[in-house]
């Protein structure tokens, strides 16, 4: 398996760092490059004249070294946690709001995975971290994305993975990978779900029979997830029913296909909301 390449964003809060120790954790027996971003901005002063210009660049100068002397301290931190030999850590310090920053970083590094909290050092929910997370949830389509929940504690790996799908599109080999290729790892097993909305349509069983062949390297089973009032709360209820279920994932067909379907922002409320690390992996359309 070719070495993994994983962005691990950071506002150098307790809860960045949790997202990175899991990202180390589950990633323990991989050979990794680990990328530890932090963007950083100074806002417009509005003054046109020498001294706001004169002000501003100080001001980035401060952030700058703050930022690169953070980052520093950080990939210390995670060489002394890591044990495994083939696990190299990098340092970024990028001048650009966190989507962009993550974005360029992604398509010019060939990036892997992001794997970045959901709570950051304001501690207030979907403030920061939070929102950012879910803005890169949006925008950045073109890398899986692993949001951990703020304080989530990695017992040591993963036991099952939970993909919840609509059977809405002919999956492809490496739209799933990213999926599969987590539970190659840890050998985990793939408990498809699918949220019981009457019988499936022929194509939907098309889809269920092609996506049966694809997941075949690992062990995996399908389960019909009972409707509750909501998509979220039909995953929340498997996982509180299933302990040995570690991740959630959901491939996000035509950006959007949940929302078309219930009027219901899952993929919202599942990465604010989820107990466990949640995985968004984007089609190419």
């Amino acid at each position: 398996m070719k070495i993994k390449r994983i962005i691990l964003p950071t506002d150098f809060s307790k809860n960045a760092w949790n997202a990175m120790v899991y990202a180390l954790t589950i990633f323990k027996d991989a050979a990794c490059e680990f990328f530890v971003l932090n963007a950083f901005q100074v806002g417009t002063s509005g003054l046109s004249t020498k001294i706001g210009m004169s002000n501003d660049t100080r001001l980035f100068n401060l952030l700058k070294e703050e930022s690169e002397r953070e980052v520093k301290k950080t990939l210390g931190q995670l060489r002394q946690v890591s044990s495994n030999p083939n696990h190299h850590f990098y340092g970024l310090s990028v001048a650009d709001n966190l989507v962009n920053a993550i974005g360029r970083t992604v398509y010019n590094k060939g990036m892997d995975y992001i794997i970045m909290g959901t709570k950051g050092a304001t501690g207030l929910k979907e403030v920061f971290l939070g929102s950012n997370t879910y803005k890169i949830i949006r925008e950045i389509d073109f890398c899986p994305i692993i949001a951990v929940p703020d304080d989530y504690e990695c017992k040591g790996g993963l036991r099952t993975i939970l993909l919840v799908t609509g059977y809405e599109h002919l999956f492809e080999t490496y739209e799933l990978s990213p999926v599969v290729q987590l539970a190659e790892i840890f050998h985990a097993k793939i408990r498809i779900a699918h949220v019981t909305n009457g019988g499936l349509t022929k194509e939907q069983e098309h889809s269920k029979r092609a996506l049966m062949r694809k997941v075949k390297s690992v062990p995996f089973d399908f389960v019909e997830m009972e409707k509750y009032a909501t998509i979220q709360n039909s995953i929340q209820k498997m996982i509180a029913d299933d302990q040995s279920i570690d991740l959630v994932a959901m491939i996000n067909h035509d950006r959007g296909f949940f929302e078309k379907l219930t009027r219901e922002p899952v993929i919202k409320k599942i990465a604010f909301n989820s107990i466990v690390p949640f995985l968004v992996i984007h089609l190419f359309e």
